[in-house]
């Protein structure tokens, strides 16, 4: 038996005979009780990027914009914003009503000082606005504005996207923290209060209805209209293991299960009172995130061995499952089936995997079978899934692979750290990118190449960077397709990150809940539970 067949076999016999921690019934139609991805660690959705952290952030706090499944920005918070033809200057109306969790008005310099901590975070989008700005001002309580010295046509998508780190609005007196310490009241402008004396780190999170919040008039759409929340409370239940959570949901235990083992998407379509379907339709990027400031991965030769001896197969095979109709080899950066996606340059990713190169660029690269540090969050499928296969590329490549296995909440600490190996740094760790944060370089925090203000790996390369400011500054589509396929290029040549593949996931939920949409994220407004 292989081990995909080991594993399958021993999750459905799991699934069998239920190993949980006995759960509530879920029957409550005022309780919804969700299985997130991840535990919920921490609850900073500027201090770290993690999905999950985003997710649970969705709820606690509002944004000024959000957007639609087109990727169109639309006005949340915001009532309205008029820009002047040069696009330096913006101004932005808040709609009246607002309010935060302790039932202060949301004011425009809440909303002021939102901005300046999330823009120090954001190296894609907030960190070219601070550069571009000479000043962000109240213009009176209901309205600021931005005064650039550069045009930025981009704003809207900006203060709106779903990609990480979201623009949150938080009282000023939460949003002066500094950008590089986490909060520790989670007053919000949402549909849902954080209650945090009920928080159990690795166990259990849960959110209660705001009574004060206001929603949009129109109808929801991902991030946009209103966000009308028919639960009393929404629990999350943190369980790591898939078939025990696979289970619960079985027996009713829970609601919905927000990425099942791929290995129980067939059982789970079978089981009575439970259905399935694919989560997001933009899917998933897998991600091999090199640390370019430690050797030997500060020396490209050393990038470029791992990358040409990478098989995105045996990556999605390991995540997903056999099912090829869930995932794709993907030779380039972008989305595929979306507008910019270009396999320009991809050809190290394509064809048979060369270990005998990848060796002979190792030694180039003057590797000396040093310790390789790889962090592994063990507790999320889609990132051991993928450490399990790095451990054994390294080692057919002659690398001393040394395998940490650690919670995704650490691993989100750990990869922090810019310290040398011997001081607690490390080389690789795992993640994934949603599709829809794919999609161009405005949100794509990931292909950020700028050095000390990009995102963890902390790659510097002037030719992706150059190409990422051609891109903003692009007059009409066929030149952004022009500057995408250099960009796609220039990021493999440079091997910023190495993607392992694309790949879709499916979510589960009890047939009684109504409303549950395909997205990048979970959509809990306008969900119901009979």
């Amino acid at each position: 038996m292989d081990r995909r067949g080991f594993l399958k076999t021993a999750a459905i016999a799991a699934t069998g005979a239920l190993a949980a921690p006995r759960l509530s019934l879920a029957a409550d139609s005022k309780t919804l009780r969700f299985v997130p991805q991840a535990n919920l660690a921490n609850l900073d959705p500027i201090w770290t990027t993690q999905y999950v952290v985003r997710n649970g952030g969705l709820l606690i706090w509002d944004t000024l914009l959000g957007v639609d499944d087109q990727l169109q920005a639309k006005p949340q918070m915001a009532e309205s914003w008029e820009n002047t033809p040069d696009f330096k200057t913006w101004t932005f109306k808040l709609r009246p009503g607002l309010k935060f969790h302790d039932g202060e008005p949301v004011l425009a310099k809440d909303v002021v000082a939102s901005i300046k901590r999330w823009m120090v975070r954001d190296a894609p989008m907030g960190v070219p606005i601070k550069k571009r700005t000479d000043a962000l001002e109240v213009v009176d309580d209901r309205t600021f504005r931005f005064r650039l010295n550069l045009p930025y046509p981009k704003m809207p998508f900006a203060l709106g996207k779903s990609s990480t780190p979201c623009l949150f609005i938080m009282p000023e007196r939460i949003a002066l923290t500094d950008p590089f310490k986490q909060i520790t009241e989670y007053v919000g402008s949402g549909p849902m209060r954080f209650k945090k004396e009920e928080w159990v780190p690795g166990a259990k999170a849960v959110f209660e209805k705001f009574d004060g919040y206001a929603p949009r008039a129109e109808k929801a759409n991902w991030l946009s209209g209103g966000k009308r929340i028919n639960f009393d409370r929404i629990e999350w239940q943190i369980v790591p293991d898939g078939a025990t959570a696979a289970a619960a949901l079985q027996n009713g235990e829970v609601d919905w299960v927000e990425t099942p083992l791929p290995d129980l998407y067939p059982l789970l379509a079978k089981s009575a009172g439970v259905k399935v379907d694919v989560a997001d339709p933009l899917g998933n990027i897998g991600s091999f995130r090199l640390n370019h400031l430690n050797p030997p991965f500060n020396d490209v030769r050393a990038r470029r061995a791992v990358q040409i001896a990478l098989s995105q197969e045996d990556y999605m095979e390991a995540v997903v499952g056999d099912d090829t109709s869930l995932w794709k080899t993907l030779p380039g950066f972008f989305t595929p089936n979306t507008p910019l996606y270009t396999e320009f340059g991809g050809e190290p990713l394509k064809g048979k995997r060369d270990y005998d190169q990848a060796k002979k660029l190792l030694a180039e690269a003057g590797y000396k079978n040093e310790p390789i540090i790889l962090l592994v969050a063990t507790d999320v499928a889609i990132t051991k899934a993928q450490g399990d296969v790095t451990a054994d590329l390294l080692k057919r490549i002659g690398m001393n692979v040394q395998y940490q296995a650690l919670d995704w909440g650490t691993v989100g600490q750990r990869r922090a750290s810019k310290e040398p190996i011997d001081k607690g740094g490390w080389n690789i760790f795992h993640t994934w990118h949603a599709g829809a944060d794919c999609v161009n370089p405005a949100p794509y925090t990931a292909l950020d190449a700028s050095g000390d203000t990009a995102w963890f790996g902390w790659p510097k390369s002037d030719a992706v960077q150059a190409k990422i400011a051609e891109w903003y500054e692009a007059p009409d589509p066929a030149t952004e397709k022009r500057v995408i396929a250099d960009l796609n290029k220039a990021a493999m040549d440079d091997v910023v990150y190495i993607p392992t593949g694309f790949f879709q996931f499916k979510q589960a939920w009890r047939a009684n809940l109504a409303g549950v949409v395909k997205a990048p994220f979970p959509v809990f407004w306008d969900v119901t539970k009979a």
